[in-house]
Order: structure tokens, then C-alpha cells, then sequence
């Protein structure tokens, strides 16, 4: 069976066509960072699916109907409806982005010294929790650091791990547990509601509160409708309400599943901690009914957040994500296995095994793809998750070093992945002449943001 795209292109970006000669030029200037390079200069963006999306002429229309009042926007209770209907949260506020709505849920519950479990925290939630001096613990189950093994639920907790974590530090020193869904660190996998069900029932348990990154909820949802047993007959709506009904809040980018530009929601069953949120909020991002957003931004999450549950839409996303990383298979490309939901992440630790971890292997990948064929991708190895320890000035190094492949949603053909597979295959075959990467400056925090390299003779 032939899966096609549930849609017809309306409108069109040109996109502009560069040289290797011009490509290397800006690598130079842009210090062998890809985020420091400008957009237009690129061919296939797959820096990120986080704001990349495609907006629907339904999201479009709604849009146009935005009620920019300051205080008590329809388009906030049009988006208030959508959250409860789906997810079955009372309280919620809007933020501009996913990040904001971490910050503040850590400033209200992370002081110095709490330890904060997650199956495997992605860049922005560690360096919040550490930002408030807490001490971020991933326990994803160990099959998540094989690469080649086809778990179907590979973003799953290791819940034996978490309650011994629990019974070793004390209860009184975790505000509450995290599960990122789909586990964007490890590959993009996904975790079981099994799992989720046996994490709800350890923190019920020892009293601590279970939050969700939810920024894939629906990609996650639809990996144990199509994995799961007892869940084929159910509904993506009927799977993600069950999901949620297990959470006792959640954040989350609507830059990611929301399919929008810009938005962020953060979620609580507590009265006490949203009343908290809201004043944090006020301060922070505007008043409660906007967040931080425009009303026309609410009204196009809202429409965002249904669309993206709808089965046709997802059954394409999935697909067209495991057609790139199907024909990358096939070639030999060493990648994560099994396929995540919105990117393929290549294992570096295979591809350059001359490189070690100290040259920044991840970067030194990314960087010969843009060189190649003006592709960007994002490194997610020692380039963003190595860390030095502040006393000994010693450098701990990530277990995975991948580069993501991330494919904004609606937005690329299947042309489009052709090229990339094209362009992957011909770094893979000039691999033993790639060379590592040396640092020339970096900030304290999400380094990989804005440090800058330069090549190694």
C-alpha cells in the first residue's frame, strides 16, 4: 500500500540554491555552529521540528478571527475548551513557548539540592532544573542506549530504578517526576501506558506528583494504538485522554504537536500550584488569558491541537519519517532503531568511530552534511549534553552521540527526503575523512545554541 500526503499544497517558499564554495564560506563565519547560520542559506532544515510547522487554511482562517483584548480573549476559551475536552485539564496557561512554561513550574517546585527523575530530560528541561539547582536523573530503561536493538517502547522508565532512586535519596528531596513523550533524547521513542500507568502508580505511592512533557503527545499516542496490545481499536482521541487522565500536569511547546509557530501550555490538577503559576505568569509572560501570545495565536493552537490528533494526518507524519529513515537503513547508515516519530537520529559513535567524543563527532557530522548539500541538522551528542564538573574541570560525556535528522511537519515531500538520503549516503561513504572539531567558545548554559568551533588539522 502507497501512503500519500492527507493534503494539497496551496502555496509556495522558494528556496534559495547555494554552492559548496558559498556553503563553506558561511560555516566559517558561523563558526561551525548551524544555529548561527541564517535560514535563507539553507536547502532542507532539519534543525528542528519546533516551530517549522505548516499551518493548516483551517488554523490560517482562525488566525484572522483573533481577539487581541488584553484580558479575557474569546480565542483563549475557544483554546480552554480544546484543553479540556482533550486532555481533561481544568487549569492551564498559555506561555509563548514551551520553555516558559518549564520555568516556571521548576521555580514553584525545584529548590537546591531536589532531584528531579525523567526518563531522559531533552536540553531546555535539564538546564531549567539545573538552573534552579536541582539535579536532573534520567532513568530510561537500558535498551534505549542500544541503538540497533527494535524495542517498541524504548522511552519507557525504568521503574525499578526509579523507586530504588526514590528509597536512596528520599521522597522529600524529589518534587516530582518527569516523563518526556516521545523521549526526544533517545531517539525520539516512545513510552507505553503500561509504563506511564506504572510510574503514576509508584509516585502515588511516595506522594509525588507526575508531569508530562507532552510537546509529541500525539506521535506518542500513536505508537501504542499502533504497538500496544488492547489499543488498535481505540482512538488517537481515546488514547491521549487515558495518557493524560494519568498525569498531574504537564508542559508542553505547541510548537511540536500543537502544529503552530509559536505557543506553550502549562497544565495542573492543583488549585494551589495554578493560583502560584498564575502570579509567576503575570510577571513573567502577560496576563493569564494570553500568556504571552497573540488571541489570533490561541485560536490557531486550539485548531492545531484537534488537527493533529486526526489519524490520516499522523499515519502520513509517522510514515513519512520512516521513509527517510527506511532508505538510510537500507544503505547502512548506522541509526536509532526503531524509527522515532519525528526525526531519524544517526549514531555517530558508528559512523565516525576515529573521533572521539572530545572533538565534538555529532558537530563535526552536521557540519560536512550542511558543507555537502545545504542540509542543517542538529547534533544531540557531546555537542549539547557533555557537561564539565565545576570543582574537578573534568568533562562527563553523553552515553548517545546522534545527530537528528528532524522533519517539520507538513512542510517537505518525499522529493525532499530522496535528497537528503542522497546526501547522508555520500558523507557516509567520505567518512574516514572527517575530521573533529575544537571549541573556541562557549556559554555556561545550552552551549550548543551559541559556542562556536573550528576545525582540527
Amino acid at each position: 500500500m502507497i501512503i500519500a500526503e492527507p493534503y494539497r499544497i496551496k502555496v509556495v517558499e522558494p528556496i534559495k540554491m547555494t554552492t559548496k564554495e558559498y556553503r563553506k564560506k558561511v560555516l566559517e563565519e558561523a563558526g561551525y555552529n548551524l544555529f548561527l547560520i541564517k535560514a535563507e542559506d539553507v536547502y532542507i532544515d532539519l534543525l528542528t521540528d519546533s516551530g517549522t510547522n505548516a499551518m493548516s487554511n483551517y488554523q490560517w482562517a482562525g488566525i484572522m478571527i483573533g481577539d487581541e483584548s488584553y484580558a479575557g480573549c474569546r480565542n483563549f476559551f475557544s483554546l480552554k475548551e480544546t484543553i479540556k475536552e482533550l486532555f481533561g485539564f481544568e487549569y492551564f496557561l498559555p506561555t509563548h513557548q514551551g520553555r516558559p512554561a518549564e520555568n516556571i513550574l521548576f521555580m514553584l517546585t525545584v529548590k537546591k539540592g531536589d532531584y528531579v527523575p525523567n526518563n531522559m530530560h531533552f536540553d531546555s528541561t535539564r538546564a531549567h532544573v539545573i538552573d534552579k539547582g536541582g539535579i536532573p536523573v534520567d532513568l530510561v530503561i537500558d535498551d534505549a542506549y542500544d541503538m540497533e536493538k527494535e524495542h517498541p517502547f524504548k522511552g519507557n522508565m525504568d521503574t525499578e530504578k526509579l523507586e530504588d532512586f526514590i528509597k536512596k535519596v528520599g521522597r522529600e528531596r524529589i518534587p516530582l517526576i518527569m516523563l518526556t513523550l516521545t523521549n526526544n533524547t533517545g531517539g525520539g521513542q516512545p513510552v507505553s501506558l503500561s509504563n506511564i500507568k506504572e510510574v503514576k502508580r509508584i509516585a502515588e505511592k511516595y506522594g509525588i506528583p507526575l508531569f508530562f512533557d507532552a510537546a509529541r503527545f500525539a506521535e506518542n499516542a500513536f505508537f501504542i494504538k499502533e504497538r500496544e496490545e488492547g489499543y488498535r481499536d481505540k482512538s488517537i482521541k481515546e488514547i491521549v485522554l487515558e495518557m493524560m487522565s494519568y498525569a498531574d500536569g504537564f508542559t508542553m511547546s505547541c510548537k511540536k504537536d500543537g502544529l503552530v509557530n509559536i505557543g506553550g501550555i502549562l497544565a495542573m490538577r492543583d488549585r494551589d500550584l495554578f493560583e502560584r503559576a498564575k502570579q509567576l505568569l503575570i510577571l513573567m509572560e502577560g496576563f493569564p488569558t494570553y500568556g504571552g501570545l497573540a488571541g489570533r495565536d490561541l485560536e490557531a493552537i486550539s485548531i492545531g491541537l484537534r488537527e493533529v490528533i486526526d489519524e490520516d494526518y499522523l499515519r502520513w507524519r509517522i510514515y513519512q519519517v520512516r521513509y527517510l529513515g527506511e532508505k538510510l537503513k537500507k544503505a547502512g547508515i548506522p541509526i536509532c532503531l526503531p524509527i522515532g516519530g519525528h526525526a531519524v537520529y544517526v549514531d555517530i559513535k558508528r559512523l565516525l568511530p576515529h573521533i572521539p567524543q572530545s572533538q565534538f563527532p555529532d558537530n563535526s557530522f552536521a557540519t560536512a552534511l550542511y558543507l555537502e548539500a545545504g542540509i542543517r541538522s542538529a547534533p544531540l551528542g557531546s555537542t549539547a549534553f557533555s557537561e564539565k564538573d565545576k570543582d574537578t574541570g573534568k568533562v562527563r560525556y553523553p552515553r548517545l552521540e546522534l545527530v537528528r535528522l528532524t522533519i517539520p511537519r507538513r512542510v517537505y515531500t518525499n522529493s525532499h527526503m530522496d535528497y537528503v538520503a542522497w546526501a547522508v549516503e555520500e558523507i557516509y561513504r567520505k567518512r574516514d575523512k572527517i575530521k573533529g572539531l575544537r571549541i573556541v567558545y562557549e556559554p555556561e548554559i545550552m552551549r550548543h545554541f551559541s559556542a562556536r568551533f573550528e576545525p582540527l588539522e
